[in-house]
């Protein structure tokens, strides 16, 4: 999901992944073949279904996901999609998806399917190989969440957001086509972990946080403040942007 409003520049540290490697990558392994898994269990119709990021169907968010996973495994897909969404011009992310879902316009639903699962292998191991002197530099162009502009590593983009964005998007495709989610504890669960952990740290307050479900948790941080218990993916969705909250849970999380 893009955000194209206007944003104002935080200058603070360029933000890096919390969790360890070792759990990173196994986390975007897994991540790449249940996304695949997901697409084979569509129909024909399905691919055509509206999702909760507007203008997208479902054909448009796995055309999205598999350019984001070409672009992870080969250095050369990555510097052409680059070129080509700087040259297409305006917001640089919102750039990037439109390059990619227009190169995959042709391809049909199956090419698509074996395509993902081809790919997501080699992205999980390009992503792991890139070494630690490149992962902690920033990256280049500052990406906007929650109104404002900030910077990342790129370790934070290769070893957590790829991840979360392929997860996210595989919940918009259970969702728009009313297909089961696969959920566990030691995947969504670590993953929906860690957002909650980068939640709380962004807003800075005190609460306790309280999510049902396979996905789901509970954690304290800090002492008092508000108490808050919702469905671990519904908590997902609204930092996310998906859907509307109210105090805290107005705090953006990027996916």
């Amino acid at each position: 999901m893009t955000e194209t409003a206007p944003t104002t520049r935080v200058s603070a540290r360029p933000r890096l992944s919390t969790l360890d490697r070792s759990t990173l990558m196994r986390l975007a392994a897994t991540e790449y073949e249940r996304f695949a898994n997901m697409l084979a269990t569509l129909s024909e119709q399905d691919w055509n279904r509206p999702t909760d990021c507007p203008g997208w169907d479902v054909r448009t968010m796995a055309s999205h996901v598999l350019g984001m996973a070409e672009m992870a495994a080969s250095m050369r897909q990555g510097v052409s999609q680059a070129i080509r969404a700087k040259k297409r011009g305006g917001v640089f992310i919102d750039a990037l998806t439109a390059v990619q879902v227009d190169a995959r316009t042709n391809m049909s639903a199956q090419q698509v399917i074996d395509r993902v699962r081809l790919v997501g292998p080699r992205a999980a191991r390009a992503r792991r190989r890139i070494p630690g002197v490149v992962r902690n530099r920033r990256l280049p162009i500052p990406q906007p969440v929650g109104g404002h502009d900030e910077d990342w590593t790129i370790g934070y983009l290769t070893d957590t957001i790829l991840t979360r964005d392929t997860w996210m998007h595989r919940i918009d495709i259970s969702r728009a086509t009313n297909r089961p989610l696969e959920l566990s504890a030691d995947h969504d669960g670590a993953l929906t972990a860690d957002v909650a952990h980068e939640w709380a740290a962004r807003h800075g307050q005190p609460c306790e946080l309280h999510l049902t479900g396979t996905a789901g948790g509970s954690w304290s941080f800090g002492i008092g403040g508000a108490s808050l218990a919702l469905d671990a993916i519904d908590f997902n969705r609204t930092v996310s942007g998906r859907e509307q909250g109210t105090n805290l849970l107005q705090t953006a999380v990027p996916f």
